[in-house]
């Protein structure tokens, strides 16, 4: 590869990682074209950017953002798939899914993670599964605020119903 073409590969990948606040290291070496081709149908599926890269260019772009990705580059051995995304946890669940079934044999394996301004390990997959999204935890936030009022609410209603029986009898 020309000196030209790498920096122009460089510069997509700093823009990628600027862009998405979410990315995984993952190694997918030994699929075969199908399963590379399942893979990143499920990637699209998912809103997961799918991109295969040369550890050394990787590096180069990872050491030229603005976050301190240092933690990540003892990942960058073997062969090297970066997963972007919006959903910290989308990634996690993708592996998980494609390696749970033993009878099939996925071989993609996570290399590392940076979510929700951490950095996780191979060993942390369940971790990075159980993180919520923003919009499940507003969610459980909204459910939270809504609980005493319809507790309050309950309790008026069955005062109510009391009343009406005690009023009938």
């Amino acid at each position: 590869m020309r000196k030209e073409n790498k920096g122009a590969v460089i510069e997509q990948l700093k823009s990628l990682l600027n862009e998405y606040p979410h990315f995984y290291l993952a190694n997918i070496e030994g699929m075969s074209a199908a399963q590379t081709a399942n893979l990143r149908r499920q990637c699209n599926k998912g809103d997961i950017k799918l991109v295969v890269v040369k550890n050394t260019l990787l590096r180069k772009a990872m050491s030229e953002v603005e976050l301190d990705l240092a933690p990540l580059y003892e990942s960058l051995k073997g062969n090297t798939a970066i997963m972007l995304t919006r959903v910290a946890n989308a990634p996690a669940k993708l592996i998980k899914e494609l390696t749970k079934d033993k009878k099939v044999d996925a071989k993609i394996k996570l290399k590392g993670a940076y979510a929700e301004t951490g950095f996780y390990g191979a060993e942390q997959l369940d971790t990075l599964v159980a993180i919520k999204s923003k919009e499940e935890l507003i969610a459980d936030v909204v459910a939270l605020l809504q609980s005493p009022i319809r507790n309050v609410l309950s309790a008026l209603e069955n005062k109510d119903a009391n009343n009406e029986e005690a009023a009938a009898v």
